[in-house]
C-alpha cells in the first residue's frame, strides 16, 4: 500500500503539520526525509527496515556505507539523512537539556518562584522525550476556575506541539497538602488532556523547602 492510498490523517507529512514533530513516530519522521519507497515497501515500511537493522546503533552516527546496504537507498538518499543529522548535531551540540520526571524536578526548577508570597500557577511544556520546551507561568493568585482554565493550560501546549505537560504551584503558607481547589482544578485538566490527547505527568505542590505530589 503507498503512501498516497493511506486515509490523509495517517500520511506523515499531513500528521506533521497538522500536529506537529512530537507526535510522530521515527519512522514517520524518517519517512518524510526518504520522500519515496521502493517497488516492495514503501516509504514508511523502508523506514522501519532501516530503524530496524540499526536498533543497536544510534542511527544519527551511522555512515553513509551503512545506509546504502540497504536496498532502496542509494548516495542521494543517504548523503541527505546523513548531512540532516549532521545539522542536527551541530544546532544541538551545546544545548543542554532538562529532563522532568520528578517532583523533585520540578521544585528544583522552581527556586525563583518557591519563597514567593503570591501562588503561582506554572505548567511545563514537554516533548515526546519527555524534555523541557518551554515553562510558562499561567495565572498569580489563589488558585480557583477564573485564574486556571485548560483554555491558558493548553493554548500554551498546542502552540509548543507539547506531547506532554507537567503543573505545579507554590503554596506561600507553606502547607504542601492539596487544598479542594486544587484536586478539583486538577481533575479538570486531567480530562481536558484526555480530550486532546496532551497528557499530565505530574502536578506538584511547591514550598520553600518541599514538595508534593496531586495524586489523581
Amino acid at each position: 500500500m503507498k503512501i498516497k492510498d493511506f486515509p490523509k490523517q495517517d500520511r506523515p507529512r499531513e500528521k506533521l503539520e497538522k500536529y506537529g514533530p512530537g507526535k510522530l513516530s521515527d519512522a514517520e519522521l524518517l519517512a518524510i526525509l526518504l520522500r519515496t519507497g521502493t517497488k516492495d515497501l514503501n516509504v514508511l515500511k523502508l523506514s522501519q527496515k532501516i530503524l530496524q537493522k540499526f536498533e543497536n546503533k544510534k542511527i544519527i552516527d551511522i555512515s553513509i556505507e551503512e545506509l546504502k546496504t540497504i536496498h532502496g537507498l542509494g548516495t542521494v538518499k543517504s548523503c541527505e539523512i546523513i548531512a540532516c543529522f549532521e545539522l542536527g548535531k551541530r544546532m544541538l551540540k551545546d544545548k543542554k537539556f532538562s529532563i522532568l520526571l520528578s517532583p523533585k524536578d520540578v521544585w528544583e526548577r522552581m527556586e525563583d518562584i518557591r519563597g514567593s508570597k503570591k501562588e503561582h500557577f506554572v505548567v511545563f511544556y514537554l516533548d515526546s522525550r519527555n524534555q523541557e520546551i518551554q515553562r510558562e507561568i499561567i495565572s498569580m493568585g489563589t488558585l480557583n476556575e477564573s485564574l486556571v482554565h485548560p483554555r491558558e493550560v493548553f493554548e500554551g501546549a498546542i502552540k509548543n506541539n507539547a506531547a506532554s505537560i507537567i503543573l505545579a504551584h507554590n503554596h506561600p503558607s507553606g502547607d504542601m497538602d492539596p487544598s479542594e481547589a486544587d484536586i478539583e482544578i486538577t481533575k479538570k485538566l486531567v480530562h481536558a488532556g484526555k480530550i486532546l490527547d496532551i497528557k499530565i505527568i505530574n502536578h506538584v505542590i511547591i514550598t520553600n523547602n518541599s514538595w508534593s505530589r496531586i495524586e489523581f
